[in-house]
């Protein structure tokens, strides 16, 4: 377990590393350009933002964007997270405190529940607040004036967030994997932020084994400076990089000792498959939000599994990649492990 000192410096690290502006921000040009264009024309009318929804696996820069945008803005960003709000009271709080033009940004945001939902709509569209004052027949309903603000939500569940509240964005946008070379770009400037000289095969190096995902590579940049910090006198070489690498398990193509954890348990324990969810969370002490937020995407992306109505499979090329020789035809299978089917 990392120390909890260890953890607010890494997180620290973390925000440093962030860009400020769009032109610094590599990768996802599509939702880039489509932002740009947007602040642009709300500045020139002199208005707020639209309401903003995104979604994408963990680590590919949402709440980065987020930031991004507010600063491109000229505004202040108030940031907080959807479980965060237990009562209508807490999100009625944090909306009465925002200025003309501010940005909330709200991260996990499926995670809001429905009666918090419901003080949102009329505030994203109209905004004001609804209050409801006194209970039983001398109860009355108040509506407050709100400044005019923007929201932006981010989610790795996009069908997780209800329809009436996705209708309410009026920009949603995908953030995807990163290619290498994108990563590359990325670490490189990381490793200048941090006063490291990163030769271009050591940066491409990294770049592949992080899962496409920034935060990852940075995390990775990280390690590899305090193993050469300690192993190699503070140079980064290719052969300095591989071996940090290997020691954190991080192989060729970025999958760590959970993602193969996640590969065995399908291909070994339940024979390739199908299997549910919460079989495979169970079977290797893991959280099956965890696994269907973390790993299973990649491991989509990389071939390994597949989604089938019964529960995830693997492929002939999870076998392989495990060093085992793909079955010559697939076991029948008369029903699901678990009976649970696939999310």
């Amino acid at each position: 377990m990392v120390a909890p000192q260890a953890q607010a410096e890494d997180a620290e690290l973390e925000r440093s590393l962030r860009p400020r502006r769009l032109a610094e921000f590599p990768g996802q040009e599509r939702t880039k350009r489509n932002l740009a264009i947007a602040i642009a024309a709300a500045k020139q009318r002199g208005e707020p933002l639209d309401h903003v929804l995104l979604y994408g696996p963990p680590g590919l820069g949402k709440t980065t964007l987020a930031n991004i945008i507010a600063h491109e803005m000229g505004v202040s960003i108030r940031t907080t997270s959807g479980p965060a709000f237990e009562r209508p009271g807490d999100l009625a709080a944090v909306l009465t405190n925002l200025k003309e033009g501010d940005i909330l940004f709200v991260d996990e945001i499926h995670r809001l529940s429905s009666a918090v939902e419901e003080i949102l709509y009329p505030a994203m569209e109209d905004f004001a607040l609804d209050l409801v004052i006194g209970k039983g027949a001398g109860a009355r309903s108040v509506r407050l004036a709100l400044p005019r603000f923007t929201l932006i939500g981010a989610t790795t569940r996009y069908a997780m967030v209800s329809a009436p509240l996705r209708d309410r964005f009026g920009s949603v946008y995908r953030l995807d994997f990163y290619e290498p070379e994108t990563l590359a770009l990325i670490l490189r400037r990381s490793a200048a932020i941090l006063g490291m000289a990163l030769p271009d095969d050591a940066a491409m190096e990294i770049a592949r084994r992080s899962r496409g995902t920034p935060r990852i590579a940075n995390r990775l940049l990280r390690r590899v400076r305090d193993f050469v910090a300690v192993r190699n006198g503070g140079v980064v070489t290719l052969e300095a990089a591989r071996e940090a690498l290997a020691m954190l398990e991080v192989d060729e193509l970025g999958l760590d000792e959970s993602d193969r954890a996640v590969l065995r348990a399908v291909v070994e324990t339940f024979n390739g498959g199908p299997v549910g969810l919460e079989t495979i969370a169970a079977a290797i002490s893991e959280e099956a939000d965890t696994i269907m937020d973390v790993y299973e995407p990649f491991l989509l992306k990389c071939g390994f599994l597949n989604r089938t109505p019964r529960g995830r499979v693997a492929t002939e090329a999870a076998y392989r990649h495990l060093g085992l020789e793909p079955p010559r035809e697939r076991p029948a299978q008369a029903a699901l492990w678990d009976g649970a089917g696939a999310p």
